[in-house]
């Protein structure tokens, strides 16, 4: 048994449990603060994420031909100046197989036991790691901690206890026997093998790098399959600390470090599709924009593709108790990350005719009034506004809210402008943009705007909005669903119908970001509609990634 597994076996076993009982549980803390850390690590962690910049990232690979290196803090405006391998396939995937046999006839209890060195080793690099995310996607430091962070970790940690599970139920051996005839009884020793399917490409996100990373990564490697990581080039810090952590814990454990690689690359140059497109390459793990996604779903034949993208994430507010309390959820998911995140609301379907609050009634325009002063409650103080809304990670996302904004021209419901940082004057920054529209501006909602827009949509009815919100999520996509509502008999109608679009739904979330997708408990993409064929985590998300063989011997087998 690998003394890497025994070590960390609590940690696993507590993710299997977490993973069969679904309550919350996380392996890493979620918040930086130095009442929980003291001030020594933060300090040094900052301090190391300091200490790359400027510099080559310190990465050995095979088949190096460059390094390249173009990411632009939103916080500051200035270059990272971080350099990093930029590989050449004709090398790289040579030496990725020559790393291959070794690793794809361990036991399953050794790979495992590897990954968890990793995920426990980048647990202690949560805080370079925040730094690193911060300067490049644009998170705030809590989230960056958080999200890119604890929480990634345990979807990372969440796919490895489901690719165990998975190994664990096929016997390595059987003795099989039975009757033939009246002759005599068959025995056959039987041999079961984990084969893997081949290198994976891990296709990382730009505002949450590292959220499919960990999963994907975990996914693949514990079942024998080499990884290539292959990262925004706006955000590939977070991803080469990854890289670099993986390289080392496999050299220490006796293998090849060459089963874990960082292929860099540059928007002008993207080393994407010879990566997926090689002959080598088994599995592909996507996150990112529909578009993409979609072309990869339908031009890799032949080879396994996981994807999470993005949609029409909508609210059906039919009727509520406290309208107040209600728009500041909504208004929260609206402005955290700058609705930069796969599980922000964008639209929020909304009866013409109004509302039932209480005992009482609010108009459509009373709604969209509350909605947009909860946004102005958010983003009140400064320092708040910064924590929660964090920054746009690339121009483009500026631009798209100008678009909208040209667009919608007199029915702006609430502009978007910029908020001051106060730790960061030169942050790139924008506050929601509201828009009201009907059913006939679907054109604009019935698609992802990546960023800080939102629609209030008038739809005849409630019937009607529910009608809506689901055809959009089964035609488009929705990775998160909401309603509103204080009567039961709609609720159960609006759960049904997001089920039957293949998508899931929160029924009257109040006091908790609505965008949170816990590990170990929420399955988090359906894989039943166009925002992304793969869910974090079940094990569907791993157990193609190996296939089984067998042979089986009468009387004395080889090597027996």
């Amino acid at each position: 048994m690998s003394t890497l597994f025994e070590k960390h076996r609590p940690l696993l076993d507590k993710a299997l449990d977490a993973c069969a009982k679904r309550y919350a549980w996380s392996g890493w803390p979620e918040s930086p603060s130095t009442k929980l850390h003291g001030e020594e690590k933060p300090a040094a962690g900052k301090a190391r994420f300091e200490a790359l910049l400027g510099s080559d990232f310190p990465l050995e690979q095979p088949g190096e031909v460059a390094r390249v290196g173009e990411e632009v803090s939103p916080y500051t405006g200035e270059p990272l100046g971080v350099r990093y391998p930029r590989v050449d396939p004709d090398c790289l995937f040579p030496a990725i197989h020559a790393a291959c046999p070794d690793w794809a006839i361990a036991s399953p209890e050794t790979r495992v036991g590897v990954c968890l060195e990793i995920l426990q080793r980048c647990g202690e690099q949560l805080f370079e790691n925040a730094h690193a995310t911060m300067h490049t996607s644009g998170q705030s430091y809590v989230m960056a901690f958080a999200g890119s962070g604890a929480n990634a970790l345990d979807r990372g940690l969440e796919a490895l206890a489901y690719a165990h599970k998975a190994m664990q139920d096929v016997p390595a051996t059987a003795r099989w026997e039975r009757q033939f005839g009246r002759d005599g009884v068959a025995s056959l020793d039987k041999r079961y093998r984990l084969v893997p399917r081949g290198v994976g490409v891990v296709i990382c996100c730009a505002t949450f790098p590292l959220w499919n990373t960990y999963p994907a990564l975990c996914a693949s490697l514990a079942t024998g399959n080499p990884v290539i990581l292959k990262p925004h080039p706006a955000a590939t810090l977070p991803v080469a600390l990854v890289a670099r952590v993986c390289r080392e814990v496999l050299s220490e454990a006796g293998f090849d470090p060459n089963l874990v690689t960082l292929a860099a690359d540059t928007r002008d140059e993207p080393a994407t599709l010879p990566l997926v497109q090689h002959p080598d390459t088994a599995i592909i793990d996507f996150t990112g924009s529909p578009r993409f996604g979609n072309w990869l779903e339908r031009n890799c034949p032949g080879k396994q593709v996981y994807t999470e993208t993005a949609g029409c994430n909508s609210v059906v507010l039919e009727s509520t108790d406290d309208l107040t309390a209600t728009a500041r959820a909504i208004a929260h998911s609206l402005c955290q990350a700058s609705a930069q995140m796969c599980t922000s609301v964008q639209n929020i379907h909304v009866p013409a005719g109004g509302i039932r609050v209480g005992s009482g009634r609010a108009s459509h325009a009373d709604v969209a009034r509350a909605i947009c002063e909860a946004v102005d409650h958010w983003l009140a103080d400064p320092r708040a506004a910064a924590t929660l809304c964090g920054t746009l990670f690339d121009p483009a996302v500026q631009a798209t809210v100008d678009r909208y904004r040209d667009m919608a021209g007199g029915r702006i419901l609430r502009d978007s402008a910029p908020y001051e940082n106060p730790g960061f004057p030169r942050a790139r920054t924008a506050t929601p943009l509201v828009i009201a529209a009907t059913e006939s501006d679907r054109d604009w909602y019935r698609q992802e705007v990546f960023g800080p827009v939102a629609f209030v949509i008038a739809n005849q009815s409630a019937e009607a909005c529910l009608d809506d919100a689901t055809g959009n999520a089964r035609d488009c996509g929705a990775i998160t669903s909401h309603v509103y509502s204080t009567d039961a008999v709609f609720l159960e109608r609006a759960v049904a119908a997001y089920h039957q679009a293949g998508a899931s739904v929160a029924c009257n979330l109040h006091g908790m970001p609505i965008n949170f997708a816990a590990a170990y408990s929420d399955f988090h993409v359906t894989g039943l509609n166009p925002a992304g064929s793969a869910c974090l985590a079940d094990l569907a998300f791993v157990t193609n990634r190996f296939r089984i063989v067998q042979s089986k011997f009468m009387g004395l087998a080889p090597g027996a």
